[in-house]
């Protein structure tokens, strides 16, 4: 068996290999008892949720029924974004949560993603341990009569969230439009209902999920069509979120899109100027925009980079104490109130600024200018190490050469999908997207799908 974790739990083909109800099943049982092993405990607590997938059910089921014959009482919270699972399993002090969900991608995905008892991501140390277990026999234990796992329809976890989520925000929202794009994933029900309960006038778009519609054009992904529903609606902000709630793509009251180097940048400089922001410093990735680092350098903040994803952005945040970091794609972590990227409490912390400098968000924009940049998406049907695809090399030295100081090129495979990222920036549009053609080309070459 290959390695079955990525960057983000488990991810493929809801009942392909080795994404089957099989799998779910051991998966419970030995999640259990590396629970029972890890904790010290005679019985294990779950939290189990999932996003709006026809096939989260089905995979729901499999993984709650491996759990409960291991000997677990499982919470099941049904449909909730993955930071409310988080959140719930730390205040319902259970020993681990587990989300169905792919997050952004197609319907036809789904995926598994395990969170510790604190609400935060899974140890790697844990996943192997989970992966060698997998491929042993199955020492899990086998309970009988009363020792069987209880299972508990847990009805109030999306007002539990809910209220969370509002002790992140003292303001009210009176004379506020938002337009929201739930993508017609986890955020349906409780985003409206939220915002609402502030006081907010909302908007909704892409609220109706029918198990196969979950980021169809719409949400984090495909903000294009919430900035046209601003302007029209003369909204003061919109908010899209991803499939399973944990990303934030902004729109300012004019339409612009503004993504997560934006928001960081804002936040990280607002935070600055009232004291707040520990360490002075703001984690992001590789893939954030070079105007970032500028917008946060002229405010005297520190960047640090990690490798794309977001949990090695939390690894460095919580390494260093840092309360600020995120990605451009809208995972952004306020670990002064969630130990998780929540799109609903980023959107709060946004609002805050808003309401606490009196200003829109495309005045707050103005402290950052991008660089323009290209990113191309290569699909793959397999992941050799980039540096032994031929040519590919010497064409991205002598290209960076050109680039110099005033840009960057920036190539790797994505954790959760068969594709390969070509990242150019620099100050001429032209010639980055002509130098990321090139690279996109000769990658396409040799292992395109």
């Amino acid at each position: 068996m290959g390695r079955l974790f990525g960057t983000d739990g488990i991810r493929g083909v809801a009942n392909e290999e080795p994404l089957t109800t099989e799998l779910a099943f051991r998966l419970g049982r030995q999640l259990v008892a590396t629970l029972l092993e890890h904790h010290g405990v005679a019985k294990v607590r779950l939290v189990v949720g999932r996003d709006t997938r026809l096939s989260g059910p089905m995979l729901e089921g499999a993984l709650v029924s491996g759990a409960l014959s291991a000997g677990a009482d499982v919470f099941a919270v049904s449909v909730l974004p993955t930071p409310g699972i988080a959140f719930l399993t730390r205040s319902l002090e259970a020993h681990g949560g587990v989300v169905l969900s792919a997050s952004h991608n197609a319907f036809q995905d789904n995926g598994i993603k395990i969170f510790s008892s604190e609400g935060a991501k899974f140890p790697d140390t844990w996943e192997d341990e989970i992966e060698a277990r997998l491929g042993g026999p199955d020492v899990a234990p086998k309970p009988t009569g009363a020792s069987v796992g209880r299972l508990v329809q847990y009805d109030r976890a999306e007002a539990e969230y809910i209220a969370h989520a509002r002790q992140t925000f003292p303001f009210d929202l009176g004379n506020v439009t938002l337009a929201l794009d739930c993508a017609h994933g986890a955020t349906s029900r409780v985003a409206p209902r939220l915002f609402r309960a502030l006081g907010a006038k909302v908007v909704v778009l892409a609220a109706k999920p029918d198990g196969l519609n979950i980021n169809r054009l719409s949400g984090a992904l495909h903000p294009e069509r919430l900035a046209a529903r601003v302007r029209v609606a003369g909204a003061n902000l919109g908010l899209a979120f991803d499939g399973d709630g944990d990303r934030l793509i902004a729109v300012d009251e004019t339409g612009e899109i503004r993504d997560g180097d934006y928001a960081l940048a804002i936040c990280g400089r607002h935070l600055a100027a009232s004291g707040r922001l520990k360490i002075g410093t703001v984690v992001t990735t590789v893939m954030a925009n070079l105007g970032l680092d500028k917008a946060l350098a002229e405010a005297g903040i520190r960047t640090v980079k990690t490798q794309v994803g977001d949990r090695y952005v939390l690894e460095e945040m919580v390494k260093t104490g840092a309360n600020l970091g995120g990605e451009q794609s809208g995972h952004l972590l306020f670990l002064d109130h969630t130990p998780t990227g929540d799109g609903i409490v980023s959107a709060l912390q946004l609002l805050a600024v808003m309401r606490e400098t009196g200003q829109p968000l495309s005045a707050l924009a103005s402290c950052m200018t991008k660089f323009p940049q290209v990113l191309v998406n290569v699909r793959v049907r397999e992941k050799p190490p980039l540096e032994s695809i031929p040519g590919l090399a010497h064409c991205q030295a002598t290209r960076e050469s050109e680039l110099g100081a005033a840009g960057r090129i920036l190539l790797r495979y994505s954790g959760t999908e068969n594709l390969a990222r070509v990242m150019v920036e620099g100050e001429d549009r032209n010639r980055i997207e002509s130098i990321a053609s090139e690279l996109s080309t000769i990658i396409k070459k040799a292992v395109g799908a």
